[in-house]
């Protein structure tokens, strides 16, 4: 801060309430010189009103004696007080002050004034101006604090007699006024210079005391603790957080200890151990940059504090404490989730791993075999979807328990995410015990399980590799144990299978499928083909169902046999059933009014949560009326999530839409959803054909039709090859419609479109069979 101008005239000072009380202290201080100075002003003024006798002067010596008494109260007053000054008590006593140095300053300026001009005795002069001199110039050594109030003081005091001594008209009474007037500006600049200095010195110890109070703030408040030791090793500060954090008396600073009396302090108070403590110590003695990590001894407590030791520049060194409990918590915490699964507790895919790298590099174990179990829980998603996430949530924890029992001390468990799980068992004699071992779980996850007053029932399918250790990685060993799995699951689930070198080929043409069918979507190498469902008393065709078809460059004509289940494992299936409803819409929308399409819907595609959305918007932007859209359904559809299966069709039905359940006397083939869902069709599969010449079947078929068509439902039935089966289902008239071979293979959409008008513009009386021989061949 700039404290002077470049004039040499003193700044506007900064004040504060501090420095407020410093200046007024300034004009109080000293009491004994000052009550001295009035006293002597009034022995002076006496001795000169005895010398001349005037009546004049004897009024000045009561004035002054007057202003004595009043300045002598103010002052007994103002040290008398004994709580600090507040704002308004500083402003008044500041008035107080000017106030009586202004009147005993003028009091003592007439005295002297009057003197030189009522009197001609030269003993009086001498003593009134040598008394005003010494006073004015003792208020310059204690008047400083405020200035501008010395200006007027010394005026008052020496103005008048200057004009004085200039009025007597003698050279020397002149040559007096002139040296009186220069010694009147020399004590304004002394004052001046005093002022600075004192403001100077104020102002500098405000700063230290703010500087060290905002220090001892920050000492205090800051979250480690601090312990600052001199050269000689003895304690210079220590902040409140030490005391604490250490559990030390609050008297120990007092006593001048030293660094080995406070590690003392802290061992004593089982904040740390022993050696720690050593440690420590000799890092303080020594100077070291050190960073040291403490366990509280006590297990209760679980401490643990961090020791920074920082040497100082001029010897000596400061330890920082902190509390690193939470940060290690919070670190053991993390570390432990990223290596094992929060909801079973099991190690997760990393620490499983690692582990078994581990444990395949001991050289030990290098003429034992190992098995690894890849194991996938079977209708797992069907709880979750049925009865919530959190009791599937309480069903892994308790697959994850079951697994822990049946394994032995050696073996090591892990959760892969979702259902599956893996097992690593180790030093097993031959495959055999591998596979006891899958037996085991297979039978022990088959169980049932109480789930919040739910019995649940799973499978479990499991994949294993055999390996030596040292003979493989592990992720060799994942890599085989999961294609053992998905053959596992393609021999029917429930079972087990062991890793066979050819099926890492199997597994490569499956992966090279997936990518062709990525690629085949996201550039449309599908066709749809359609096969007609021909009216059996009309011999007109009343429906085209759409068969997805794929041109592949190399396969060839791939057919949905071979692209469904795939693209239902890569959940691709939603976005290809899209496509084919989109696509089999717009093409209806080509065939003549009374023509519909009917696409299949596979269980997946179907029980996505926006069906009807989709279905909305495909037939918003083909045009198609919803009546002119069948939708066909399998019996696995109906299986999962009854009540919103219910729903989704019972809004379909509101639509328009029209539902038909395919491949009837497939499955389970319940009644009951016939009675418990809004179904318009029911189609027979084909496998009821078989043997149709005999009474047998063909009764079993005519009952089924006839159930499904009392229910009010169009009767289908598919796979008709022959005349002659195309007789015997027509005969009662019971079955509506006929889809097979007889009538038409799949065909592509410009080839049904000529179906369609050799169909739609036959006479009426052409026989059934011709149209069959002659249109639909």
């Amino acid at each position: 801060m700039q404290l002077a101008s470049q004039s040499g005239q003193p700044d506007r000072w900064p004040t504060s309430s501090t420095i407020s009380a410093a200046l007024l202290d300034s004009l109080f201080e000293a009491p004994g010189p000052l009550l001295a100075g009035l006293a002597f002003a009034v022995i002076a003024a006496s001795l000169t009103a005895l010398k001349t006798e005037s009546v004049v002067i004897w009024g000045c010596v009561a004035l002054l004696v007057l202003t004595g008494v009043l300045r002598a109260f103010g002052l007994r007053r103002y040290q008398q007080r004994k709580s600090p000054l507040t704002v308004d008590e500083a402003a008044r006593w500041q008035t107080w002050s000017q106030l009586g140095t202004t009147v005993q300053a003028a009091a003592i300026g007439i005295w002297c004034s009057a003197t030189l001009l009522w009197t001609d005795d030269a003993v009086a002069h001498m003593i009134a101006l040598s008394v005003t001199t010494g006073l004015a110039a003792g208020g310059a050594g204690r008047a400083y604090g405020r200035q501008w109030a010395f200006q007027i003081q010394v005026s008052l005091i020496f103005g008048p007699t200057v004009i004085a001594l200039a009025l007597r008209g003698t050279p020397y009474y002149i040559a007096m006024s002139v040296v009186s007037a220069v010694f009147l500006v020399t004590l304004v600049k002394l004052s001046a210079n005093l002022h600075r200095i004192f403001m100077r010195a104020v102002i500098a110890r405000e700063r230290e005391a703010a500087l060290a109070g905002q220090f001892d703030t920050a000492l205090n408040n800051m979250p480690h603790g601090l312990c600052m030791f001199r050269a000689d090793g003895r304690l210079a500060v220590m902040n409140h957080r030490f005391v604490e954090l250490m559990e030390l008396p609050n008297d120990l600073v007092k006593r001048g200890v030293n660094a080995a009396d406070i590690v003392s302090a802290c061992i004593s108070g089982g904040a740390i151990s022993a050696d720690s403590g050593e440690l420590i110590l000799h890092s303080v003695r020594e100077a070291e940059i050190k960073e040291i990590v403490t366990a509280d001894p006590h297990s209760g407590r679980g401490r643990t504090l961090s020791w920074t030791i920082q040497p100082m520049t001029d010897g000596g060194a400061v330890v920082l404490l902190e509390d690193i409990t939470e940060r290690k918590n919070a670190e053991a915490k993390i570390s432990h989730l990223a290596r094992y699964d929060e909801l079973t507790a099991l190690p997760n895919r990393v620490s499983f791993r690692d582990e078994i790298e581990r444990l395949l590099a001991y050289a030990n174990h290098a003429e034992r075999l190992s098995a690894l179990l890849f194991i996938d829980l079977d209708q797992f998603k069907q709880v979750n979807d049925t009865l919530g996430h959190p009791c599937g949530d309480q069903l892994l924890c308790a697959v994850a328990n079951r697994l822990r029992e049946m394994l032995r001390p050696e073996d090591f468990v892990a959760r892969f995410g979702g259902d599956e799980f893996v097992v690593f068992q180790q030093n097993i004699n031959s495959p055999e015990d591998a596979a006891s071992l899958a037996r085991r779980i297979v039978e022990r996850l088959s169980e049932r399980y109480r789930i919040d007053n739910h019995l649940v029932e799973i499978g479990a399918s499991i994949g294993i590799a055999l390996t030596s250790p040292g003979s493989g990685s592990a992720d060799t060993l994942l890599k085989n144990a999961d294609m053992a799995l998905y053959q596992a699951k393609a021999d029917g689930r429930g079972t087990f299978c062991f890793f066979r070198d050819e099926m890492a080929a199997t597994v490569e043409a499956r992966r090279i499928l997936e990518l062709d069918l990525r690629k085949a979507l996201a550039n449309e190498e599908f066709e749809l083909f359609y096969q007609p469902l021909v009216n059996l008393k009309s011999g007109k065709i009343t429906t085209c169902e759409a068969l997805l078809r794929w041109n592949h460059p190399v396969r060839g004509t791939v057919s949905p046999v071979d692209i469904i289940p795939v693209a239902e494992d890569m959940g691709l299936i939603v976005d290809l059933g899209r496509w084919i409803l989109r696509r089999a819409c717009m093409e209806c929308m080509k065939w003549p009014e009374g023509v519909s399409v009917a696409v299949n819907f596979s269980p997946q595609q179907f029980h996505q949560r926006d069906v009807l959305s989709e279905i909305r918007y495909a037939l918003e932007v083909s045009g198609l009326p919803a009546n002119r859209l069948e939708i066909e359904i399998t019996e696995s559809s109906l299986l999962r999530n009854t009540q919103l299966t219910h729903d989704v069709l019972s809004q379909l039905h509101a639509l328009g839409v029209r539902i038909s359940l395919d491949d009837f006397g497939t499955g389970y083939s319940s009644l009951s959803y016939l009675h418990n869902f809004p179904m318009q069709k029911v189609k027979i599969d084909r496998s009821f054909l078989e043997g149709i010449d005999t009474d047998r079947p063909l009764t079993l078929l005519r009952g089924v039709a006839r159930l499904a068509a009392d229910l009010g439902m169009s009767v289908v039935v598919e796979g008709i090859e022959t005349n002659e089966q195309l007789e015997l289902i027509s005969a009662d008239g019971t079955i509506r419609e006929g889809q097979g071979y007889l009538f038409s293979r799949p065909v592509p959409a410009v080839r049904v479109r000529q179906l369609l008008n050799a169909s739609h513009g036959r006479r009426v009386d052409e026989p059934l069979v011709a149209i069959s021989s002659r249109s639909f061949a």
